[in-house]
Order: C-alpha cells, then sequence, then structure tokens
C-alpha cells in the first residue's frame, strides 16, 4: 500500500539528513538520487529493508536472475560488478581487489520512499510497520552533528605518475599493433585504516558535486558514495537508451574561461574520435538484441556540464526485438562500452594487464528494475567506496587512450574527475 505525504520544499534537505541518519543501523539500503536533473524517471527513491534478495557468481547468472525477477513481482534494487564480465566472457582477474563487493546482487526491500514534486510516497511491505509509522520515524529522527573529522585523508597513489605513463605508451603500442582501437585505463587511489563516516560524506557529496545518477549505497560493511553523470543503460518498454561519455574538460573559474573550455572540449577531434568509436561499439552491442534497422543516434558528441567538468556525451536509442528478455539485453551490452575500449574483449584483457587492482564495482552499474523489467542503471564512476571491516577507503579515476593520447595529458584527466571527490573530503593525495 502506497501512501503520500506532504513535504514543505524548503525542508526537503532537511528531511533527506533525517532519511540518511534514520538508515544508519540498516545493514543493507540504497538512495538513488537525480539531483533534479530530468534525465531521469525519479527525483529521489530510497529502499532498504530485505524481503528477498538475489547473489550468484555462476556463469548462468543472467539465466537465474531473471527468473528471480520474475517471481518477485516487485521492485528491485542492485548492482552488478565489474568483474562480472568474467560470466560473460572466458576472462578472468588475478589483481586483488580490497572493498569485496560480491559480483552480482539485488534486493527486493521492505520499505521504499520517493520524494516526487515535493510530496513523500512510502510503501511498507511490513505488516509490522506501516507507511505512517516510518513516516513519523523518520521526521522525528535527530540528525547528528558530525565534526568533519576525516578532512585531512592522505590519498596514495597505486601507481606513480611515471608508472602510469609508461602503462599507456605500452597500451600505445598495442593500438599501433591494432590490438585494439582504443582502452579505458584506470588507476586508484586509496587510503588505509581509514575511520570514516560514509552517511555525512554522502550529504557533502550530494551538496557540493550534484550529479544526474548519484548513489548512496550499503551491503553490510561496503558502501558506494558515487556522483556518476553517467547513464549505462535504461529501458522502457522496448525502448533502450544508452548514453556513453568521453571527453571531460575541467570548469573555468569565471563566465568568459568557461565558455571558452567547453568550445575547446566540442571542438576537439581527440575527444570527438574517441567518442564515435564508443558510440559504434554501442551501436553494435544493442544491436545484437534489436530490431533490424533500429538502433539510431540520438545525440552525437553533445556537450553536459556539471558543477567541477563539462562532459562530451552521445545517446544511442534501439528497439528490441519482441522475444527479448530484460537480462539478455543488459548482458550483451555489459561492461558498458565506456569503460572498456575496442574491441571489448581485447580492451578488458589488456586492462586486466595493466591495471593494478580489480575494478569491483567501480565501472559496474547500480539501479533499479520494475516489475514490468523496466530498468535504469548508471555507471560507476566519480565515486568513493570503503570497506568498514578493513578500513579501506578508495577512489578510482581513469580515461580513454587512443593513439593520439599523450601520458602527461591522460594523468591530468583522472587528477580533474578526481577534483571534485577531494575537494567534497577536504582531502588530498600524496606525491612523492
Amino acid at each position: 500500500m502506497l501512501n503520500e505525504y506532504k513535504l514543505d520544499y524548503t525542508n526537503k534537505d532537511d528531511f533527506i539528513a533525517s532519511l540518511i541518519e534514520y538508515l544508519k543501523n540498516q545493514p543493507v539500503f540504497i538512495i538513488l538520487d537525480s539531483n533534479q536533473y530530468t534525465f531521469t524517471d525519479y527525483e529521489f527513491i530510497a529502499a532498504w529493508g530485505i524481503k528477498t534478495s538475489f547473489f550468484s557468481e555462476k556463469k548462468n547468472v543472467f539465466e537465474e536472475f531473471y527468473e528471480y525477477h520474475r517471481h518477485c513481482n516487485d521492485l528491485i534494487f542492485g548492482h552488478i560488478s565489474y568483474d562480472v564480465k568474467n560470466l560473460i566472457e572466458n576472462l578472468s582477474s588475478k589483481n586483488p581487489d580490497y572493498i569485496q563487493f560480491p559480483m552480482f546482487y539485488f534486493f527486493q526491500p521492505l520499505y521504499t520512499l520517493e520524494i516526487r514534486n515535493d510530496k513523500v510516497f512510502i510503501n511498507s511491505r511490513n505488516s509490522k510497520k506501516g507507511n505512517d509509522n516510518i513516516f513519523i520515524e523518520i521526521i522525528n529522527t535527530k540528525t547528528e552533528k558530525v565534526n568533519e573529522y576525516n578532512e585531512n585523508i592522505v590519498f596514495k597513489r597505486r601507481m606513480t605518475k611515471t608508472e602510469y605513463s609508461s602503462k599507456v605508451n605500452e597500451l600505445k603500442k598495442h593500438i599501433q599493433l591494432g590490438n585494439i582501437y582504443e582502452v579505458n585505463f584506470c588507476q586508484e587511489f586509496y587510503a588505509e585504516n581509514v575511520i570514516i563516516n560514509p552517511h555525512y560524506i554522502y550529504l557533502k557529496m550530494r551538496k557540493e558535486n550534484p550529479a544526474p545518477f548519484s548513489a548512496f549505497y550499503r551491503l553490510n560493511d561496503k558502501y558506494l558514495i558515487c556522483a556518476s553523470p553517467e547513464r549505462y543503460l535504461k529501458k522502457t518498454g522496448r525502448i533502450i537508451i544508452s548514453q556513453p561519455i568521453k571527453g571531460t574538460i575541467r570548469r573555468g573559474e569565471n563566465y568568459e574561461e568557461d565558455q571558452k573550455l567547453k568550445d575547446t572540449l566540442k571542438q576537439s577531434e581527440k575527444n570527438c574520435a574517441e567518442n564515435i568509436m564508443i558510440v559504434d561499439l554501442v551501436r553494435n552491442d544493442l544491436s545484437r538484441t534489436a530490431e533490424k534497422d533500429c538502433v539510431t543516434v540520438k545525440e552525437l558528441c553533445e556537450i553536459y556540464t556539471y558543477p567541477t567538468v563539462h562532459q562530451m556525451i552521445s545517446t544511442i536509442q534501439s528497439v528490441i526485438k519482441e522475444n527479448v528478455i530484460f537480462t539478455d539485453v543488459i548482458k550483451t551490452t555489459f561492461p558498458m562500452g565506456s569503460m572498456t575500449g575496442a574491441p571489448k574483449i581485447k580492451a578488458m584483457q589488456l586492462i586486466d594487464k595493466y591495471e593494478t587492482i580489480k575494478r569491483g564495482l567501480y565501472s559496474g552499474t547500480i539501479g533499479y528494475i520494475t516489475p514490468d523489467a523496466n530498468f535504469d542503471f548508471n555507471v560507476v564512476i566519480r565515486s568513493l567506496q570503503y570497506n568498514s571491516k578493513n578500513a579501506y577507503f578508495s577512489f578510482i579515476t581513469g580515461g580513454a587512450i587512443t593513439i593520439q593520447s599523450v601520458p602527461e595529458e591522460e594523468y591530468e584527466e583522472c587528477l580533474i574527475k578526481a577534483k571534485g571527490i577531494l575537494k567534497t573530503l577536504k582531502a588530498r593525495i600524496e606525491y612523492e
């Protein structure tokens, strides 16, 4: 049963802060927040409590998941880790994983809460606790006054600038040999033995670095704080939309500089080439489940503006065949092309060879699936991950390597993408 509650718009942020405090004792929850961007079908949605759940690391994970969803007949939430690629293709990963999110996890919640048009909608699936009880408990939850004790975190680099540059040059050799055309290459920044307050950090990131596919996700002792600007895949009926990002430039210090940087990105042959290569890859992936001649490019290399960066985004749409099930659309497009490269399988092999850690949930996806198999999933980038059990705190950044790539410029792009995270944390990267 869905109940509706009026929310005073001036108190919306206070209500969300109370909700975050309320969820502190919940071992599993997810928040998806569009931050007033109009790209998504939701404004703000939260889910917590487990009625049923699905976990698998078997080769037939998508077939099992399809049956799980069919029997749930409910809204479900969860994630697919980047390393599910090893279940889809004949791939493996030997690099260490310090965060340790499971590869594939979804849950049917006991409670969902949505904010829409200054109203709160609550749906309790628990006969012992009704919607009114939950709303009253949330608004009566006092938010904790937290000192910014985590503001002096110093992140270490998993690769030095010299090591990073050397690996970029090695990847360019593979491009010269024709093994790949483009590859997404990432590096990790990490802090060990760190005690943080993920709930507080999420509220700060929500305020300082809002993004259309933001998320806050807890799975027991593992946390994701995500300020992603990128959609992986959306399904509405038989319409599929993918919106890969390739091309990034910083924001300017004033209006004139900002417009100049925006024009620079728009006119960049290198960034356009990167974007178009991934568009072709996505078109190919979508064609595997699409009706004939029903894959179209709706936007090509458009510039979108966010608080810390300008991004180059393309929009590709397909119409799937009538007999295609939703899990086949995910399976044939995952991992997303913007986080792999082309050709995809060879690019993923080189990623495992030259990167130093398993990506895990980074460059995977989180989102929701409706009872009628519509869904919306983000790309997990611009994200912090934290394992509270081993006190390991981490973020990863990267970019597309092409034959035109200059290692020093690619390294600088990684730092530009880290800027929003570091600013939110009032943290810094340690340099030798």
